[in-house]
């Protein structure tokens, strides 16, 4: 989400920014919003010049930031709260995605938490969620513009009632009154991502301590993050949404199961855990079919599982790609069937693709340098035929594999 770090100073009450934000609240920022709700960026240079015969220039910079800001918030929570809530850059790019949220505030509710003190809470995507969860929250943040912006939020979807925004330092909020604690540190700074969790703001450490002094609680980090950087305490969660892995939550307290690792995917909800660590699985020859594994049972080392429940094997020890000789259907896998093991070479793949009429393919990888649209490029693929290529390792060596997905 969208935060600062909790020494940066407060802006000063004339900051532009919040000026601009207040602009926006008023009947004519309101209106001139809601005439931007479908514009087109194209034609962005002829709007503001039609706009700015009627209305003050910096207004109109405003709203079309705001309407910008708006339209890339849709993918994370669909047009029917986007266009109603208010964001920043930052508030966007950072913001927890409404189905992932959702799955948090569900879980929290689940155990009964009815109380929420969510810090580093950002323009408050997850305090939304929370409180649809029916759970009141307190939702702090350090900028005096974001906790506006969450603060506005609430109101627009009707939630005020049930979160109260504290512009603050997190770290001296007393958490004690609250059931549970989320805490959803800073991982982006001036040079981009921040991958050590140390360097999260507030650090990972403070975030743990804080945790730890809570009935229940949260913290949301980065998928990436080391394993070993998991204190035995926790019970980590990986989450995927329509295949793609969103984020990764460490939870603590009754109703946990400290030690744990578990994946998550959305939006059937299915979730594999298994107790950490899990025995390496056997490697083997490929067989008849190849499955992928989800990315979140990928990122929780949750592969050896899936191996075991399908009587299966890796076609590498360094490569998650499980293969076997019967079908084998699971939520978190993608099954595929296949025809052909080839050394890599491009042109045997050429000269198969042209063979088979192959128009369409998609190419896959896992422990190849290799760019899919090069390769799909050099195939100058042509005819109604479908093939899905992976590229990897098996044994150690470069190898073409190809098939077509089951069902």
């Amino acid at each position: 989400m969208d935060r600062v770090n909790a020494t940066t100073p407060a802006a000063p009450s004339d900051d532009p920014a919040r000026a601009a934000f207040a602009a926006l609240r008023t009947p004519e920022g309101e209106r001139l919003l809601a005439e931007l709700r479908d514009h087109d960026p194209a034609d962005e240079l002829a709007t503001a010049t039609r706009l700015r015969r009627t209305h003050p220039a910096e207004l109109v910079s405003a709203a079309l930031g705001q309407a910008r800001l708006r339209q890339r918030a849709v993918a994370k929570f669909g047009a029917e709260d986007a266009y109603r809530m208010f964001f920043t850059p930052n508030g966007v790019e950072q913001a927890t995605r409404t189905s992932v949220a959702a799955h948090r505030a569900a879980r929290f509710a689940g155990l009964g938490v009815r109380s929420v003190a969510d810090l580093c809470c950002g323009i408050g995507g997850d305090a939304i969620a929370l409180a649809r969860a029916g759970i009141s929250v307190l939702a702090v943040d350090r900028d005096p513009l974001t906790a506006e912006v969450a603060r506005a939020n609430a109101g627009a979807l009707g939630l005020d009632r049930l979160i109260e925004v504290r512009c603050a330092d997190v770290t001296e909020i007393d958490t004690a009154p609250y059931d549970a604690v989320f805490v959803d540190p800073a991982r982006r700074g001036g040079r981009g991502r921040i991958f050590d969790p140390e360097a999260y703001s507030p650090p990972l450490s403070w975030a743990t301590a804080a945790a730890l002094k809570a009935p229940r609680a949260a913290l949301k980090i980065a998928p990436g993050i080391p394993h070993e950087a998991i204190g035995p305490e926790a019970e980590a969660e990986w989450i995927s949404d329509g295949g793609d892995v969103k984020e990764a939550v460490l939870w603590y307290g009754e109703g946990f199961a400290p030690g744990a690792f578990r994946a998550t995917l959305l939006p059937a909800g299915a979730t594999l855990t298994a107790p950490a660590p899990l025995p390496a699985p056997p490697v083997g020859p490929v067989g008849r079919y190849l499955y992928e594994p989800d990315g979140a049972v990928i990122r929780a080392h949750l592969v050896a599982d899936l191996v075991e429940r399908c009587g299966g094997r890796l076609v590498d020890e360094t490569i998650a790609y499980i293969t076997s000789d019967v079908p084998y259907s699971s939520p978190y896998v993608s099954g595929y069937r296949i025809t052909d093991q080839l050394p890599f070479n491009m042109k045997k793949l050429k000269a198969l693709l042209r063979e088979r009429q192959v128009g369409v393919l998609t190419v896959k990888k896992r422990g190849s340098a290799v760019e899919p649209e090069e390769l799909r490029r050099r195939m100058k693929l042509s005819g109604p035929g479908t093939a899905t290529v992976f590229l990897t390792r098996v044994a150690g060596a470069p190898t073409m594999l190809i098939g077509h997905p089951l069902g």
